[in-house]
C-alpha cells in the first residue's frame, strides 16, 4: 500500500503562483470548496425565520432547497465538459459572481419559482466550481486516482458542510436576522473572488474542447422531470395528493418529460443520459439500495424537528446543536470508510451490511428511546450512527458506479441518475411516504385514545377541554412515532438478512483514468459528434 500514498511534497497546481509554498496550494482550493458548499440560494435551516417574515411556506422554501439538488445533480453529465472547456479561474469568478446573486435575489423574493430557478442555477454554479476544485487537487489527495480514497474527502467536505451550514445560519438568525446569512456569504464569496483574482492564474486545459454535441434540451427535459417529481413529493400533503389539480398536473408533465426524452435517447447520437447508464446493472443496484435506506431513515426529515420541538420543546438553537452529533457521525463514518473500504479494500457487501446495521441501531435507539423526558445529550447515540450510516452507503455505493465498467463518455451520465437518487430522491421520496404514513397513523391513534374521554361529565372534569385535546393529540403523535419506528426497525432487519445471504465479491478497484485519457476521450467525442452533423451533399 505504500505506492498509494507516495511524497506529495511533489504535487504543484500550475494554475497558483510559485510565490506560494507547494504544500499551501491544496489547501486553497480547499477553502474555496468550503466557502462554495456554505453559498446557496437559500438555506433551509432559516426557513422557520423566512415563513415568519415572508409570504412564504415551508413547503415553498424546502422547494426551492431541493432545486438547488437538483441543478446540482443535472451539472454531473456535462461537468467534465465544462472543465475542458474554460479554466479553473473563469469558472470560479464565475460561480463566485452566480452565487452573489444568487444569495441576493433568494434574501429579498417573496416569488416562489424566482426562488426556485435562482437555487437551481446556483446549484448547478456550486457544483461546478466544487468539482473545478476538486479535481485539480485529486492527485494531491490519491496519487494513483483510486476513487475510494477520493469520495470519503468529497463526502466529509460536502456533509459536513451541509451540518456547519445550519448551524452558522441558525445562530446567525439568533443573534440577528436570517437575512445576514446571505450577506456574510456574499462576503465570503467576494472574498473568494478576490483571492481567485490575485492568486489563480487562467491556464487552460491543453486541449481545448469545445461545448459541441451537449443535448441541452434532453438536460432540460431530465429537470423538468425531476422538478416535477420533487413538487410531487414537497407539495402532496399540502395539496391532498391527487385530489388536487396542481399534483395530477405535475405528474402528468413529469412523465411528459420523462418519456420525451426516452424518445430521444432511441435515436439521438449523444443523448444527455443514453440507456446504457440507464440500464447499468450498478446503477440500478445502488437505485434501488438508495430507496430503501433512505426511505428507512426518513425519520431524519420528518421526526426528529417534530420530536425535539413538539414533545421535548427544544428551541431552535438547541435543535440546531443536534447537527454536531452528526457532524461527528459523519467524520467517524468518513474515517472508518477510509481505513476500510479504501485502504483495506473491504467487500461492498461488507460496507452495505455495516451501513444498514448502523440504520438498525439508529432505528431501535429511537424506538426504545422516545418518551417525554429525553434529555438532549441523550440523542447523540442515534445521530452519530445517522451520520455514519449516511456517509458510508454513499461513499460505496457512489465508487459502485466509477467500477461499474461503463466507459468514460458514459460515467458522467449515471453520475447524474446517482446524484437524482442519492440526493434528490433520497430527500423527498422518503420524507413523502414517512409523512403521509404518520398522517394517518396519528390520526387513528387520535381517534383510539380520544375514545376514552367522549363521555365523560363536565361538571365532574376540572381539566379544559382543549387541553384535554391537545394531550391526546401529543400522546397520539408519541405512540404513532414509536409504531412508525418499529415497523421501519423491522423492515432494516429484512434488508439487512437479504444483503447478508447475498453473494458479493466485488471489492474497491475503482481507479479513474489520466485525465490526458479523459481528455482525449472527449476530444474523440467532439469530433465524431462534428462529422455526423456534416451535411451529406
Amino acid at each position: 500500500m505504500a505506492d498509494r500514498h507516495t511524497n506529495q511534497s511533489l504535487f504543484d497546481i500550475p494554475d497558483v503562483p510559485d510565490f506560494i509554498p507547494r504544500r499551501l496550494k491544496p489547501w486553497l482550493f480547499i477553502f474555496f470548496v468550503i466557502i462554495i458548499q456554505f453559498s446557496g440560494g437559500i438555506y433551509l435551516a432559516a426557513a422557520t425565520d423566512m415563513v415568519g417574515t415572508t409570504a412564504l411556506m415551508q413547503e415553498d422554501i424546502l422547494m426551492a432547497g431541493y432545486a438547488s439538488l437538483i441543478g446540482l445533480a443535472v451539472n454531473f453529465a456535462v461537468m467534465f465538459r465544462i472543465k475542458f472547456r474554460f479554466s479553473n479561474r473563469t469558472q470560479l469568478l464565475t460561480a463566485g459572481i452566480v452565487l452573489i446573486l444568487a444569495n441576493l435575489i433568494c434574501a429579498h423574493t417573496d416569488s416562489v419559482p424566482v426562488l426556485v430557478i435562482t437555487c437551481f442555477i446556483a446549484g448547478w454554479f456550486r457544483m461546478q466550481a466544487t468539482f473545478a476544485c476538486n479535481s485539480t487537487i485529486q492527485l494531491w489527495l490519491t496519487p494513483v486516482r483510486d476513487m475510494s480514497v477520493f469520495f470519503c474527502y468529497v463526502y466529509i467536505l460536502v456533509d459536513g458542510a451541509i451540518q456547519l451550514c445550519g448551524i452558522a445560519t441558525v445562530y446567525t438568525a439568533f443573534f440577528s436576522q436570517w437575512e445576514y446569512m446571505h450577506w456574510t456569504m456574499i462576503g465570503l464569496l467576494a472574498l473568494m473572488m478576490l483571492m481567485v483574482i490575485l492568486l489563480v492564474k487562467p491556464v487552460r486545459a491543453p486541449l481545448f474542447i469545445p461545448l459541441l454535441g451537449i443535448d441541452w434540451i434532453g438536460a432540460v427535459l431530465w429537470a423538468g422531470f425531476m422538478m416535477c417529481f420533487t413538487f410531487i413529493c414537497v407539495y402532496g400533503n399540502y395539496f391532498d395528493w391527487w385530489d388536487a389539480t396542481e399534483i395530477r398536473i405535475a405528474a402528468l408533465a413529469g412523465l411528459l418529460c420523462l418519456g420525451i426524452n426516452l424518445w430521444r435517447a432511441l435515436f439521438l447520437h449523444h443523448p444527455y443520459i443514453t440507456f446504457r447508464a440507464m440500464k447499468n446493472r450498478n446503477v440500478i443496484r445502488a437505485t434501488a439500495v438508495y430507496l430503501v435506506f433512505f426511505t428507512l431513515m426518513a425519520t431524519e426529515h420528518v421526526f426528529e424537528h417534530t420530536y425535539a420541538a413538539n414533545i421535548l420543546g427544544f428551541d431552535e438553537t438547541n435543535l440546531i446543536d443536534l447537527n454536531w452529533y452528526v457532524f461527528v457521525g459523519i467524520g467517524v463514518g468518513c474515517g472508518f470508510t477510509y481505513l476500510t473500504f479504501a485502504r483495506r479494500k473491504w467487500r461492498y457487501k461488507t460496507m452495505t451490511v455495516i451501513a444498514f446495521s448502523l440504520a438498525i441501531v439508529y432505528l431501535a435507539y429511537f424506538y426504545f428511546l422516545i418518551d417525554y423526558g429525553v434529555e438532549k445529550e441523550m440523542l447523540f447515540v442515534p445521530l452519530f450512527f445517522r451520520g455514519a450510516a449516511s456517509v458510508v452507503i454513499s461513499i460505496v455505493f457512489l465508487t459502485s458506479i466509477v467500477q461499474s465498467g461503463l466507459p468514460f463518455q458514459t460515467f458522467p451520465q449515471a453520475l447524474t441518475i446517482n446524484g437524482f437518487t442519492g440526493a434528490v430522491m433520497s430527500a423527498t421520496f422518503g420524507p413523502a411516504v414517512i409523512g403521509e404514513i404518520l398522517r394517518h397513523t396519528v390520526a387513528k391513534n387520535a381517534s383510539l385514545l380520544g375514545a376514552a374521554i367522549t363521555d365523560f361529565n363536565p361538571d365532574t372534569v376540572h381539566t379544559p377541554v382543549g387541553s384535554l385535546i391537545g394531550l391526546v393529540q401529543t400522546q397520539a403523535l408519541v405512540v404513532s412515532m414509536k409504531e412508525i419506528y418499529g415497523w421501519l426497525l423491522i423492515a432494516a432487519l429484512a434488508s439487512l438478512l437479504v444483503i447478508a445471504v447475498s453473494y458479493g465479491p466485488m471489492r474497491p478497484w475503482a481507479i479513474f483514468p489520466k485525465w490526458k485519457t479523459i481528455r482525449r476521450t472527449l476530444r474523440r467525442v467532439v469530433r465524431s459528434e462534428g462529422q455526423a452533423n456534416v451535411p451529406m451533399i
